[in-house]
């Protein structure tokens, strides 16, 4: 029988190892081709002589589309289905990358100024911002729409392991794609943007091919994944409630049900929420500052070709690390929602410390994973705490919230980080350190005590 005709109260309990495969490979190559272009731009705007800040700027619009426009492709799905909106999402992704890369070609051969290479990249990664954002809530709720309730878990952590195996995976493939016999030119430096464009067609086109159509039998309502921006962002997702499933449809429509909105100013999210906030911003300095900073410590800075591979090397150890954080550390020591996030606050505040004092590889390298260790930490612990302070009812809003707070973080203050580095060197990490220090001292205050 067609999927698209199956009655309304069949639910396959296990996904096909072929359909679980391509749902792995959508969200992987999503995730590993932006780390891996984060590893080649400071470089890229390096050898086009571009200031510093308007490489993190051309950031920004993007990141605003996506947190913008998310929750829209996430509703879109619900009538146009699971598998339209990946493939919108795929398309989105090659087309930008596609055109990113191409841009980036033209400046670095001097056909258009190196400002203005910049402008169009911004227009051009819109493109990913405004529909990249459509595949990651489709395919979870395609996953929770087709496993029954004890495969469910097993099968969403299966897609999180997907985006945070490709924030491994890009940083290390990077320097590999990059051309060696280009390198003199500055072209070599693209090679990343065509090898993830590629890969991502021949996903797209499996896709079209091997998954089939889907009718939604009801909304989704699984979380809202950040655009990811660097090798320490959060790829979790929450399993416990996969809104949108069958088994938690009922308290996934508190609004029909007559409850009132829940506010970001409500007292029991507030100081959550300003947690998170500022814990975000804090990342956000550390991600946007780390490329060039490698390039300036190492002396890359008259050859920048050679700055991707140490650039990528550290994040992807930064990644390495949020992964032993969030599925070794949290998990085995049972860490709660205040523990999670004033121990990683500390974290990032002493491996601030440690890149700020670094003055090679090894030490920068270093610093870098406990910090990324910290955000590790906190990104679930400042989540969770946010989750457990609501109703059942109010969880779908609480991570809508949530899902904007992290979003917001890197609009402008990875470019705000990166100024502050070129101009005033020593404010950037006293203002990383008073972040974290302010979110370990709300959190002492005002967060309640765990069992």
């Amino acid at each position: 029988m067609p999927e698209s005709t199956m009655p309304e109260t069949t639910i396959e309990t296990r996904l096909p190892r072929d359909r679980m495969a391509l749902l792995f490979m959508v969200m992987l190559v999503t995730a590993a081709g932006n780390t891996a272009m984060q590893s080649v731009m400071p470089s890229i705007g390096t050898r086009l002589g571009v200031a510093d800040v308007w490489v993190s700027l051309a950031y920004t619009w993007s990141a605003l589309l996506w947190m913008i426009l998310a929750p829209f492709w996430a509703r879109r799905s619900d009538k146009r289905g699971r598998k339209a909106m990946m493939a919108l999402g795929l398309t989105g992704f090659s087309l930008s990358f596609a055109l990113c890369g191409g841009v980036l070609a033209l400046g670095l051969k001097h056909v258009v100024s190196g400002v203005a290479t910049m402008l169009l990249f911004a227009l051009a990664r819109s493109l990913y911002g405004t529909f990249g954002s459509a595949a990651p809530p489709a395919v979870q709720a395609y996953v929770a729409s087709r496993t029954s309730r004890a495969e469910r878990t097993k099968a969403l952590s299966m897609v999180a392991s997907s985006f945070g195996l490709g924030t491994v995976i890009g940083p290390a493939l990077a320097p590999f794609l990059i051309l060696p016999g280009m390198a003199a030119t500055g072209l070599g430096l693209t090679g990343p943007f065509m090898g993830f464009t590629l890969l991502a067609v021949i996903v797209l086109v499996a896709l079209r091919l091997r998954l089939p159509d889907d009718t939604p039998r009801y909304a989704a309502r699984g979380e809202i994944v950040s655009e990811p921006f660097g090798a320490s962002d959060n790829p979790r997702m929450d399993h416990e409630h996969p809104d949108g499933s069958p088994d938690e449809l009922p308290s996934a429509e508190p609004l029909e049900q007559g409850a009132s909105r829940l506010s970001w100013r409500d007292p029991r999210l507030r100081t959550w929420l300003v947690a998170g906030f500022l814990g975000g911003q804090a990342q956000a300095i550390v991600l946007g500052v780390i490329g060039f900073l490698l390039l300036d410590r190492l002396g890359l800075r008259q050859h920048p070709e050679a700055g991707a591979g140490p650039v990528g090397l550290v994040l992807m150890v930064g990644a390495f690390a949020t992964l032993l954080a969030q599925w070794g550390l949290i998990p085995t020591l049972g860490l709660g929602a205040r523990t999670s996030t004033l121990w990683g606050m500390v974290l990032g505040a002493v491996g601030t410390l440690m890149i700020a004092a670094g003055n090679d590889l090894h030490m920068i390298a270093t610093g870098f994973a406990v910090t990324s260790m910290g955000f590790g930490l906190f990104r679930p612990g400042f989540t969770s705490g946010a989750s457990l302070a609501v109703s059942p009812a109010e969880q779908g809003q609480a991570a809508g919230i949530v899902a904007a707070v992290n979003g917001s973080a890197y609009i402008v203050s990875p470019a705000v980080g990166v100024w502050l580095y070129n101009h005033k060197p020593g404010l950037v990490w006293v203002l990383i350190e008073a972040l974290c220090l302010a979110v370990v001292l709300l959190g002492l205050k005002r967060t309640p005590a765990e069992a």
